[in-house]
């Protein structure tokens, strides 16, 4: 079989890998170049939108990267951050949920908005569609700028699967990806569900990855 690296050389595929090995596509272009044209943004808030799975945490850490700040988990948010935000002037918020609290997220809001500080929520869906019980966060809500990863198209799979198999040093024809491609759900989360369920049926079987083992990962 053909290395990965030969395969990546062949298709090019290494051409619109940037920063930290973060593949560039139409589904996250915007999102990639919003956050790296910091500080210039329309807006000082950002919420950056994708399903599990979707690259939110690798284009933050890319951020942090080059623009530093302090990233803080939307369940550990409390008012011991209140004070460590103060020296940043990067606030990230991960996985908003529903969970959070509402008075406390809003204090940090006006902290941040008052302070005129740079602030990127990432949550699996915008923050304008939660329905929050404290009316003036639902209002704060529309003063996000939002930037959405979308499904991944033909190219961003191929170039998912064939980095998550080349984490696992696993080596396939292209043609088998190829396959992949055309069967698999377009889904962030199911990619990498289908990476695992092949590579521990291959392990199990003590066999390389071929076409019958593909088929059972799918479910065909």
């Amino acid at each position: 079989m053909k290395s990965l690296n030969q395969e990546i050389l062949k298709f090019d595929y290494d051409q619109n890998f940037q920063d930290q090995d973060f593949y560039v596509s139409k589904s996250n272009e915007f999102s990639f170049l919003l956050l790296n044209s910091w500080p210039k943004w329309e807006k000082n808030f950002i919420n950056l939108i994708g399903e599990k799975f979707s690259g939110k945490s690798h284009l933050i850490n890319i951020f942090l990267h080059k623009f530093r700040g302090i990233k803080i988990n939307a369940a550990d948010i409390s008012n011991e951050y209140l004070q460590k935000i103060k020296i940043y002037e990067n606030i990230i918020i991960e996985d908003l949920n529903k969970n959070i609290d509402e008075k406390l997220l809003f204090t940090f809001l006006n902290n941040i908005e008052q302070d005129n500080k740079y602030l990127i929520v990432t949550s699996t869906k915008p923050i304008v569609d939660y329905t929050f019980e404290l009316n003036d966060l639902n209002s704060r809500a529309k003063n996000f700028l939002l930037s959405k990863i979308d499904k991944p198209e033909d190219d961003l799979l191929y170039a998912l699967i064939l980095k998550n198999l080349s984490d696992r040093q696993i080596s396939i024809d292209k043609k088998l990806i190829d396959f992949i491609i055309k069967r698999i759900d377009r889904s962030y989360g199911k990619i990498s569900e289908f990476i695992y369920k092949i590579d521990e049926i291959s392990l199990k079987r003590k066999k390389p990855i071929d076409f019958k083992i593909i088929k059972e990962a799918l479910g065909d």
